[in-house]
């Protein structure tokens, strides 16, 4: 018997997951969880085999969460099941030690499969996911610049941005530029939206 975590912030999807994948006679979920920062304890506490992971939580992100696994407990590996089938997310998950990397509209039967090999110690990858991250290439940004995104994508002014990073307006505009000439972008909303859909805001 495969015994699983599944982590999702949205109940409904997480109850979906565990639902679905219980009716296999080989799979038993034994813990789901909401938050990222609460995979590692949970995983440990109901020795679970494969945590199949949500990318966007509270707490932690798939990503991250991925990572600390990988760190604190490894007897438990990692299935990132995600809405965002972005080649940026696939390459950082699998920097993070991720096991596999799939997105959340895979059939059932498939999922449990890959389910099984991610639990038979396989790296299970969508092949044209794989294709695409590689085209795509690393992050040009620098923690800086994805910092000042990250806050221009919640505040959306240079203002509040240099008041909440602690950085003068000047500074601002400047990473805003930059980030915006990397990503080929016309606006710095676009920047952070090219950069979204590439991953380059996750795993920092």
């Amino acid at each position: 018997m495969i015994r699983l975590l599944v982590a999702d912030d949205q109940a409904l999807v997480r109850g979906a997951l565990a639902t679905l994948l219980g009716l296999e006679e080989d799979l038993e979920v034994v813990a789901q969880v909401g938050r990222g920062d609460e995979v590692v304890a949970a995983a440990r506490d109901h020795r679970a085999d494969v945590a199949l992971l949500d990318v966007e939580m509270p707490g932690l992100d798939g990503i991250a969460a991925a990572r600390a696994l990988a760190a604190e407990h490894p007897a438990c590996r990692s299935l990132i099941v995600t809405t965002f089938g972005r080649p940026g997310y696939l390459r950082l998950a699998l920097e993070a030690g991720a096991s596999g990397f799939v997105v959340k509209d895979t059939p059932s039967a498939t999922l449990a499969a890959i389910v099984r090999r991610v639990a038979a110690g396989e790296r299970v990858v969508d092949p044209a996911l794989a294709a695409e991250s590689l085209a795509v290439g690393p992050s040009p940004l620098s923690p800086r610049e994805r910092d000042v995104l990250l806050a221009f994508r919640d505040d959306g002014a240079a203002v509040a941005v240099a008041k909440r990073l602690h950085l003068s307006e000047g500074t601002v505009r400047n990473h805003l530029s930059a980030a915006i000439g990397k990503t080929g972008a016309r606006n710095a909303a676009e920047a952070v939206r090219t950069a979204a859909e590439r991953g380059w805001l996750l795993g920092g």
